[in-house]
């Protein structure tokens, strides 16, 4: 009779790598992954070849907040790195460099003192028709990149308000460079 004690044994390692292997896989299909920042809408927060890891599970668990920089898949499938700004419910306008949440004034911390934004009304983003109360529909929301002279985002009607089944995740730390590991 052979002697299958180390068949076996090898069977187990390799099992326990075949394991590893799979639960690895599926926790960057389903859980996190890996983003790279292609252009310059989000600068100086995450600036063109920075990478991050993005939460694809935060929203199934905790609700999107204001100022949350998240991955948004467009109608042409491609991925773009914004920052939310306007939430169901809200009226957003921006005038002369300060943005007004339901007619209130709101500072933006995260914005570098010199950055431009042009005005522009909600009526501009969102027309009485898809918006009919005026406000931001529910489970929508309007989404702006922080280099706001230099950003495809919630203003260009090509992309407006974004559907929370358009929002991929939560962006949660850049890994790359790695002199500028952060939070996002």
């Amino acid at each position: 009779m052979p002697d299958l004690r180390g068949f076996k044994e090898f069977l187990k390692d390799t099992l326990g790598y075949i394991i590893v292997i799979i639960v690895t896989i599926l926790v960057f299909i389903y859980v996190f992954s890996f983003h790279q920042v292609i252009g310059n809408s989000m600068a100086p927060t995450l600036n063109e070849g920075d990478i991050a890891i993005l939460s694809k599970i935060n929203y199934r668990v905790f609700k999107i907040k204001r100022n949350d920089v998240v991955a948004i898949k467009t109608d042409s499938d491609k991925l773009l790195v914004k920052r939310i700004i306007g939430l169901p419910g809200e009226e957003i306008h921006f005038l002369d460099n300060i943005l007004y949440i339901n007619g209130k004034a709101y500072t933006e911390e995260f914005l570098k003192a010199n950055v431009e934004t042009n005005n522009f009304m909600f009526e501009d983003i969102c027309t009485i028709d898809i918006c009919p109360n005026g406000v931001i529909p529910a489970d929508m929301y309007l989404v702006l990149g922080d280099n706001r002279e230099d950003s495809l985002d919630s203003r260009d009607p090509s992309l407006g308000l974004v559907s929370k089944n358009n929002i991929i995740g939560k962006s949660l730390i850049r890994i790359w460079p790695l002199n500028k590991i952060s939070k996002t």
